[in-house]
């Protein structure tokens, strides 16, 4: 077995799915619940704050850190995606992670590799619509990387709301014995949820970013308050383009457990964007309570929004 040792850190990383396995397996053989925390890598304070909730509940967690090429529709992305192995296993060094298991192209998909994992309901429409394949993508290395590490509990953001209903969803339909743990989004101070591709913003660019955040925050107490979505919708187009943005893929009321589209937030809903800033993609989602909920005074992290 080949257990590696960052050059600055404690975390002990090992590269192939038979030394994951064999390390798993001597932990579930004494017991031990699992926790994993799937990543793409360039951690930043939402990745940690998956790992703290992971680490929180399981007796041991392992950080999985595979920038995935099968979820990316343009290569030129993929390509400009950070890559920074020794710096994100530095940070979670102090958080107590027992294996950070970063596979290279070939370990997951060895040759001959022919199987794709595809969800439907969930991931039609929204990023489905505009990044072909991407959800088959990322079902088929989430799968992969649930069974591979023998998880007990998975933690993924909301901040890719659409992706943690694509997991749901194929955990369920393919019975695989593993909870999903949804978290809150991260933010910035100034409401822009956190994201590794906010490294790639200009300094204008990361000036202007936050106002994705204030229109879908402003839409959403416009629509709990009995406004048509329909406007409310509008007026948050009309301000994230207003602010430098320079396309709008999509900005759009779903319903909170299937996404499915929905004029009005007569039941929990969200309000979920794309928009390209620059050469830059960001996404970001938030709740709108249901009305008939807020109009007798119960809705809860309504102070939450942007």
């Amino acid at each position: 077995m080949t257990v590696l040792m960052s050059i600055s850190t404690s975390v002990p990383i090992v590269r192939s799915r038979a030394d994951l396995r064999a390390i798993v397996a001597g932990w579930k053989a004494a017991g031990e619940t699992v926790g994993v925390v799937p990543t793409m890598g360039a951690l930043h304070a939402g990745h940690l704050s998956l790992v703290r909730a992971a680490t929180a509940a399981s007796d041991r967690v392992v950080v999985t850190l595979f920038v995935n090429p099968r979820q990316f529709n343009s290569a030129a992305d993929l390509a400009a995606y950070p890559r920074t192995e020794e710096a994100d296993a530095r940070q979670l060094a102090p958080l107590m992670v027992d294996l950070l298991y970063v596979p290279d192209g070939a370990e997951m998909y060895p040759a001959g590799f022919a199987t794709t994992i595809s969800v439907a309901g969930v991931s039609e429409g929204l990023c489905g619509a505009h990044r072909p394949g991407h959800f088959d993508g990322v079902a088929t290395v989430v799968t992969k990387l649930l069974l591979q590490t023998g998880a007990d509990r998975a933690y993924f953001g909301e901040k890719d709301w659409q992706q943690l209903q694509v997991v749901r969803r194929l955990v369920a339909d393919l019975d695989i014995a593993c909870e999903i743990v949804p978290c809150p989004t991260v933010r910035e101070a100034d409401g822009l949820a956190l994201s590794s591709r906010n490294l790639r913003l200009s300094a204008r660019e990361r000036a202007a970013a936050p106002a994705l955040a204030r229109a879908l925050g402003a839409a959403a107490r416009a629509i709990a308050g009995g406004e048509p979505a329909g406007a409310a919708l509008a007026q948050a187009r009309a301000a994230i383009l207003a602010a430098g943005f320079r396309e709008v893929e999509y900005l759009e009321l779903r319903r909170d457990a299937d996404l499915a589209p929905v004029e009005a937030a007569d039941t929990p809903a969200r309000i979920l964007a794309a928009a390209w800033l620059g050469d830059v993609r960001l996404i970001d989602n938030l709740p709108v309570p249901a009305r008939t909920r807020a109009r007798r005074g119960k809705v809860s992290g309504s102070s939450a929004l942007p």
